[in-house]
């Protein structure tokens, strides 16, 4: 599952589908506007055409935005809390791996997720953008801002991860 709104969380669902070969679907909130997510405003998501229960587990990937769990996750969350067995929660976000418990940080999202999930969430794992960017440009706010994840910057340490978080999926499964 799937909500994205510039592109990068949509490549790392479609990356994610592709390496497991299981099934993706988007969620698609009933008005898309930008605006109204950051003022926490969120008038629920559309209904989804796979059967949430009868999966094992759900990867749920989107993005955090200026530290937050935005609606559309939010609203994913609380809509299928109930038939939800296991969930893992993959982001492309902005922050890093070294400010993940700042203010804007995706650690405090991730606590706020197993929060929620209260012992479904098996684990969280974040793929910041910044991986992608050349060293000059790591902390350079419109660099982060007009990167997105894509097959040709897909490389390097964000592979590296990549492959550290499928070998992480097996090894929960087994367990």
């Amino acid at each position: 599952m799937y909500y994205s709104n510039k592109g990068s969380n949509k490549f790392l669902a479609e990356k994610i589908s592709e390496s497991l070969s299981c099934d993706i679907e988007e969620i698609k909130p009933r008005i898309n506007i930008f605006l109204l997510f950051l003022m926490n405003i969120h008038l629920g998501i559309r209904p989804l055409k796979h059967n949430i229960k009868e999966y094992e587990r759900v990867i749920l990937c989107g993005p955090i935005w200026m530290g937050k769990f935005i609606p559309p996750l939010r609203s994913f969350i609380r809509k299928y809390n109930t038939k939800i067995n296991q969930l893992i929660f993959v982001s492309c976000c902005g922050s890093t791996y070294v400010k993940k418990d700042e203010k804007f940080g995706h650690g405090l999202v991730f606590k706020e997720v197993e929060k929620m999930l209260n012992g479904k969430c098996v684990f969280c794992q974040a793929f910041p953008v910044g991986l992608v960017l050349p060293d000059d440009q790591k902390e350079d706010p419109e660099a982060f801002m007009k990167t997105h994840l894509k097959d040709e910057n897909f490389k390097g340490e964000i592979q590296e991860r990549f492959t550290e978080f499928l070998g992480k999926l097996t090894e929960t499964e087994r367990n």
